[in-house]
């Protein structure tokens, strides 16, 4: 991935900055005459040119280091592993310098490649390798980058470095992680029901659940609010095998039409998803916030400890709909298109199927909440990232990152039914493992650490049976 030139001795110039020059064809030259000055004449990797289907594939990105002239001073590409672009596996290859060894070309290489980790994230990169030529891999791992393996490219050897892209693992951080060190010891919840979407009532077949909506949300989108109040307090019931009997709020606002706007909201989510308002609170006045309470009723209530290692998970998803206006690449909205038959099919599934576990998808994505079920089963979890159901308008990073509607988790045995979710679609896209934390598979047979370890710091349930 990287060179040396022979070219007049120009690195000495300070960066003046990394740029996309995917659309300046005069950038893109220099750039391409560095490659094959350094590819091509110097190294012979190559015979003729370097060029390849990625140079001109869409997805690919260009940067070049250019001094305050103009002049560029090195540069490199990045672009999808494989022909999915959506997948989130991306490679940065063809990085060059101009001058000799030493610190100011080190300097622009540097650059670079931190510039290139930084545009494999927004370009949605789960996983971000390189074939790094072996000489400079001590360069790549002061920069942060795992080595890997050895591979051979061109004839030379090479190894396989990996930046470790940390987008889950900061997402579950945010989230969850000091779950574990504020309610440890506090919750009276049987030990079997700790860490789920809600919790059966002592004595009787009652389940209780409750949520709470973004303080924002509930202030600059009321109406969107009020049904996403309803909307994730029925999916917490539906989790676990729970029939819904009605629901409680909490509403605060500046004022009574504001309160209007985020009541009709709720109005509008309790008939759809038929978990109708009994009662709750209202305070005007103040700053806008939301919380729903749900009841249901469970013969039988599913938990989310009661995998086991070795058992499949599943996920089920509505890949109908769109981001959301607004909330583009964190909130995918099917629901609001749904009849009231089919939300009432997908939310009875985890009842009529009774997997081992179940947990639905909110605020961690797809990605944390398989850690969550896999931490209270007191497992671990490896996905498969090309398996997971997921639509066509959204890449893997974000699908397994943002809200996604109705999305549920599940673990049973291998080859257990799905889940009866009517327009859902359900897929075996991995398994829960003997060790802790959360890995992805890729199509390679690769597989990269999303998560370390446990996400909440809750713990195992304490091996809930069914």
């Amino acid at each position: 991935m990287s060179a040396t030139t022979a070219m007049p001795a120009r690195a000495e110039t300070a960066i003046a900055e990394v740029v996309r020059a995917d659309d300046d064809p005069r950038l893109r030259a220099a750039y391409a005459e560095l490659r094959r000055r350094a590819f091509v004449e110097e190294q012979g990797l190559f015979a003729g040119t370097d060029e390849d289907a990625w140079d001109a594939h869409p997805a690919t990105r260009v940067l070049c280091a250019v001094d305050a002239a103009g002049e560029v001073l090195g540069g490199v590409r990045l672009h999808p592993a494989t022909d999915d672009a959506s997948l989130g596996w991306w490679r940065g290859s063809r990085l060059v310098c101009a001058g000799p060894l030493g610190a100011a070309r080190g300097a622009v290489g540097a650059a670079l490649v931190r510039r290139a980790c930084e545009e494999a994230v927004d370009a949605g990169a789960l996983r971000f390798d390189a074939h790094v030529q072996d000489r400079h891999r001590r360069f790549f791992a002061r920069l942060g980058w795992d080595d890997v393996r050895a591979v051979q490219v061109a004839g030379a050897e090479h190894r396989l470095m990996r930046w470790p892209v940390g987008r889950i693992a900061a997402l579950a951080e945010a989230t969850k992680a000091p779950l574990g060190a504020l309610w440890n010891g506090l919750l009276g919840t049987p030990p079997e029901w700790r860490g789920d979407d809600g919790v059966p009532v002592p004595g009787c077949s009652v389940v209780a659940a409750t949520d709470a909506i973004l303080p924002s949300m509930v202030a600059d989108d009321p109406e969107w609010a009020g049904w996403c109040g309803m909307l994730v307090t029925a999916h917490d019931l539906a989790a676990m095998g729970a029939a819904p009997v009605g629901a409680l709020d909490a509403l605060a606002a500046p004022d009574a039409d504001h309160a209007a706007r985020v009541a009709r909201g709720l109005a509008a989510g309790a008939d759809a998803l038929r978990l109708p308002l009994l009662g709750g609170h209202t305070q005007l006045g103040v700053g806008a916030a939301l919380s729903v309470t749900g009841l249901g009723r469970a013969a039988r209530p599913v938990p989310a400890g009661g995998g086991s290692a070795g058992d499949a998970l599943r996920v089920t998803a509505d890949l109908a709909g769109g981001w959301r206006p607004g909330y583009g690449r964190t909130q995918w909205d099917s629901s609001t298109g749904r009849s009231r038959e089919e939300l009432a099919l997908m939310l009875d599934a985890v009842r009529v199927a009774q997997p081992k576990a179940a947990k639905d998808v909110s605020m961690a994505g797809i990605a944390g909440t398989v850690g969550m079920l896999a931490e209270a089963s007191g497992c671990g979890a490896e996905l498969d990232v090309a398996a997971v159901p997921r639509p066509a308008g959204a890449g893997a990073a974000d699908w397994l990152t943002c809200f996604p509607g109705f999305a549920m988790v599940t673990a049973d045995r291998p080859g257990a039914p799905p889940l009866p979710a009517g327009p859902a679609t359900g897929a075996e896209c991995g398994r829960l493992t003997a060790d802790r934390g959360v890995r992805l598979r890729w199509p390679d047979g690769d597989v990269t650490t999303a998560l370390e370890g446990p996400v909440t710091g809750l713990g195992a349930t304490g091996g809930t049976t069914r």
